[in-house]
């Protein structure tokens, strides 16, 4: 009885009702520093997101009101030959950009780990492209890959001449299409760059210490040391990338559009299309529910199977 008693003074002592002065207020201040985003979650996040709940089972043109279709947007979804070819050329880019760029972002952080004269610099040059927007690297890209005057053709003439090739219409030709965004998104590594840089540092030197004393090289250092100290980095990396790159829309509309035979139709801008150029916002709602299905299940799918790899420090 006298443990019961003492267990519900400390639940007593800290309800509301009993905090000092000074507690309340920085309660208070708690609350009205966090005020500003939660008003603005419910007004313009959580507000859109049930309205687009609702709106995926009606037919709404932004012209007349809302008029219930109950699962036809859905069904629907399922015999558009577009929607399938959206998808799998979103899906074609996701499984060839996430890796690369997490491998890529990876390495470099490697590299520019070293304790090399003007490493700072470097780090600079390579995250500055990160920093450009989306339409800007759009526009940047779309004159690199211009067939006549860009850089790429113009660097490599000599080899196209080698081989009896002639300028390749990047951003014209359905099989070059997807390839050539595949090699503008790796541009922009820096950004993971950090992360993984900062992962680096992190790692204790005693491990690399001890290694050493072994016998281990750096190779076998940086597979059985670095790359498990890093997974949980590496998932993140996978995680947030797959993410983004399936919601790939600012370079596509301003590259290429649609592309050669809708080589560059990926899911957002259909999605975009639907919604915003035929004003079917119903069925752009289904749409956008679908992607958020198969971005939520690949997501699951990735942190169940990275219990099997991803190693987490005090793990036993």
């Amino acid at each position: 009885m006298k443990t019961n008693h003492k267990s519900a003074i400390g639940i007593r002592q800290s309800s509301p009702r009993h905090l000092s002065p000074m507690a309340r207020e920085d309660r208070l201040t708690f609350w009205c520093f966090l005020s500003p985003w939660i008003i603005g979650f419910v007004l313009f996040g959580a507000g859109p997101i049930i309205a687009s709940i609702f709106l995926s089972f009606t037919d709404y043109s932004l012209f007349n009101r809302p008029n219930w279709v109950g699962l036809d947007n859905y069904r629907e979804l399922f015999r558009d030959p577009l929607i399938w070819k959206s998808l799998g050329n979103t899906l074609f880019y996701v499984i060839f950009v996430v890796p690369l760029s997490t491998a890529g972002s990876c390495l470099l952080a490697v590299l520019l780990n070293q304790k090399v004269h003007g490493i700072p610099v470097w780090r600079t040059i390579f995250y500055l492209p990160t920093i450009v927007s989306g339409v800007a690297m759009g526009v940047l890209w779309r004159w690199i890959f211009n067939p006549e005057v860009g850089l790429i053709n113009t660097l490599l003439s000599p080899l196209f001449k080698l081989f009896a090739i002639d300028n390749p219409q990047w951003l014209l030709d359905p099989v070059l299409a997807k390839p050539a965004y595949i090699f503008m998104s790796l541009w922009a590594i820096g950004g993971g760059m950090i992360i993984f840089l900062a992962a680096l540092q992190g790692i204790p030197k005693d491990l690399y210490e001890a290694a050493e004393i072994d016998g281990a090289g750096p190779v076998r250092q940086f597979f059985n040391i670095t790359l498990p100290m890093l997974s949980p980095v590496i998932l993140f990396s996978f995680t947030m990338g797959t993410i983004g790159s399936f919601q790939i829309f600012a370079q596509a509309y301003v590259m290429s559009g649609r592309g050669p035979d809708n080589a560059t139709l990926f899911y957002v801008m259909y999605l975009f299309d639907q919604a915003f150029r035929y004003f079917r916002m119903g069925y752009g709602a289904a749409m956008a529910w679908v992607l958020f299905a198969i971005v939520l299940m690949v997501t699951v799918i990735k942190f169940k199977v990275a219990k099997r790899w991803v190693y987490y420090e005090g793990e036993v």
